[in-house]
């Protein structure tokens, strides 16, 4: 029940019977269709008396009954609130019928009622009657200032996104706001709701016709800058400079992030890295910037910088952060749960266990102990308690499938970790056994075949991977990796590897994969030059080992030697690198 109907009730209460007795004498007021909102007074005793019934009819279960009263009274009264609570209870009834028919009373009643609108808006939308709201959105948008019309047509747009037709939603808006799409003002706010309209129903040319009209009447909107966010994908458009010239500017902090998260998301990592630096900068006080970035420099086994950063997060952090939820005062907030549990990972990292358990000691997370437990497990293993860890994974809970499959997840990397591969084979065998399409399970198999001297099994498991699932991009990496790792059909492993190209084309290990056939091909220049990239965008003790190995072929031998010790330094134990520096050099 809305705030002034209950109280309105509650007051009530104990006076109805004189309320109704002044009801036979006093005549109903009529709507008055251009009323503006009464005052209170207008709210007569018979009014209240169809109030207090329509709650009680509501209570009692009678919804349609309650509608009616309270549609009836909200007439008579011209009162926005007895209007809204007929919506609402109509939607409680599931009849969206009724609830358009008593918010469209509504704006005929106050037709400069903001909220009437938006109600009537949100309630078509939601009943995909789209050209229907032609006119409350025209009118939305008119009533408001010319200074606030932009922020306006943000908000209602995005009501748009719940609209099971998105093309017919962004044509709709284009009718609709046909007059700002040439204003400077407001034209970029309109061709960014379009925009993002079209990307969402699948129409990228469209998308991007309407970020370059936008940017050509304000360059520097974050409207537009943030469609051309949503647009990157990789491919070789104008949206990288388009974007250049906004952060050129004055950038707002929260657009600049979103392109962080992009950049993470393409697997651009130097590119996502080099603009939360710039953030950090530029915002010194922004702390979500500061988690972004500890967590990209983690990513890059950059551990010293990564803990400056994420112990900045924490110290500038607003107090108002670091409570969320004043109801569950002692539980540790989202972004701070992630901040510890990184920082315990650089400390296990740095074999540094009593501090790592320390971070994790500050986590008080009922929905995160799974992740804290499994972080314990990961520094018993790393101690060479194989066992505990093992035993302690298997007894964490598994209320949902998403919690089994993380149990089975960290199990597995625990023993592969402790090189009990055969182990790990028939866990996968045994989960396999109950989801025998699980292409996940399949893929995770198909290495562990490999590991065990399987090949030809592992290329008949990957090959069913791909048969189940053709757009697994790892599966078409694993398999022409392992061909080109043995010399074997090089023209198909480069065939498969340009398949998983085309899915991830950034990502860093596939490139990894691409420079093995090149550098097996003889093309060692291009294996260089293709690893290179790789180790910058994602440094990684494996994609160390095979540019030092191709280093060391071309005869650079020193800078083979600076590659090695560079992937030694991420991790010592990687099995890859290890045998690739005894394979050469003779020792490590």
């Amino acid at each position: 029940m809305s705030c002034i109907p209950y109280l309105m009730v509650a007051a009530l209460l104990g006076a109805v019977p004189a309320a109704h007795s002044q009801t036979a004498a006093a005549p109903l007021k009529q709507p008055r269709a251009n009323a503006q909102a009464p005052e209170r007074s207008a709210l007569n005793a018979s009014i209240f008396y169809q109030v207090v019934l329509a709650e009680l009819s509501f209570n009692n279960g009678d919804v349609g009954a309650a509608y009616g009263l309270m549609l009836n009274a909200a007439r008579e009264s011209n009162e926005g609130q007895l209007f809204q609570r007929a919506v609402d209870m109509a939607l409680s009834g599931r009849d969206g019928t009724a609830a358009v028919g008593a918010a469209k009373a509504w704006q005929l009643a106050l037709p400069q009622s903001k909220e009437a609108d938006r109600y009537l808006l949100q309630l078509l939308i939601g009943l995909n009657r789209l050209p229907e709201t032609l006119a409350p959105l025209q009118r939305s948008v008119a009533r408001t200032a010319p200074a606030e019309r932009a922020a306006t047509i943000n908000t209602l747009s995005r009501l748009y996104l719940r609209a099971n037709d998105k093309a017919v939603a962004a044509d709709l808006i284009e009718k609709a706001l046909a007059a700002e799409l040439g204003n400077r003002s407001t034209g970029p706010a309109t061709w960014a709701a379009i925009g993002n309209l079209r990307l969402v129903a699948g129409n990228r040319p469209a998308a991007l016709a309407a970020a370059r009209k936008g940017t050509a009447l304000d360059p520097l909107s974050e409207d537009i800058a943030s469609l051309a966010i949503n647009l990157l994908n990789g491919s070789a458009d104008d949206l990288d400079a388009l974007l250049s010239a906004y952060f050129a500017a004055k950038p707002s902090a929260n657009v600049r992030m979103g392109y962080v998260r992009k950049l993470i998301e393409l697997q651009r990592y130097p590119a996502a890295l080099a603009q939360s630096m710039q953030l950090t900068k530029e915002q010194p006080d922004f702390a979500d910037a500061w988690l972004l970035r500890g967590s990209i420099e983690f990513q890059n086994q950059d551990l010293p910088q990564a803990e400056q950063s994420l112990t900045r997060y924490l110290a500038v952090l607003p107090q108002s952060r670091a409570q969320e939820d004043p109801d569950e005062e002692n539980l540790t907030p989202r972004g701070i749960v992630q901040a510890y549990l990184l920082l315990s990972q650089i400390a296990e990292k740095q074999r540094d266990f009593a501090k790592a358990q320390s971070w994790l000691a500050r986590i008080n997370s009922p929905q995160d102990i799974v992740r804290v437990q499994i972080r314990r497990a990961m520094m018993f293993a790393k101690q060479g308690r194989l066992d505990e860890a093992l035993s302690l994974v298997r007894n964490l809970p598994e209320d949902d499938a998403d919690e089994a499959r993380t149990k089975l997840q960290t199990e597995l990397q625990l023993l592969r970790e402790g090189r009990r591969e055969q182990e790990a084979y028939a866990l996968l065998v045994a989960a396999i056994q109950k989801a025998p399409d699980d292409a996940d399970l399949l893929y995770e198999l198909a290495l562990s075949a490999e590991k065990l001297g399987q090949p030809d099994e592992m290329e008949s498991i990957l090959r069913r991977v791909i048969a189940l699932q053709p757009d697994y991009h790892a599966a078409y990496n694993a398999l022409g990796y392992s061909l080109a790792d043995r010399n074997l059909r090089l023209p198909e492993a480069r065939a498969l590897i340009e398949k998983a190209l085309k899915s991830a084309p950034n990502d860093p290990f596939i490139l990894d994969s691409l420079a093995w056939v090149e550098f097996r091909s003889g093309n060692l220049a291009e294996a260089a030059r293709i690893l290179r990239a790789a180790y910058l965008s994602r440094p990684d003790a494996e994609i160390a080992a095979h540019l030092g190995e191709v280093l060391w072929v071309m005869n650079l031998r020193e800078e083979a030697n600076a590659a090695w010790a560079k992937g030694l330094q991420l991790n010592r134990d990687n099995d890859t690198l290890n045998s690739t520096i005894v394979r050469l050099r003779g020792s490590l």
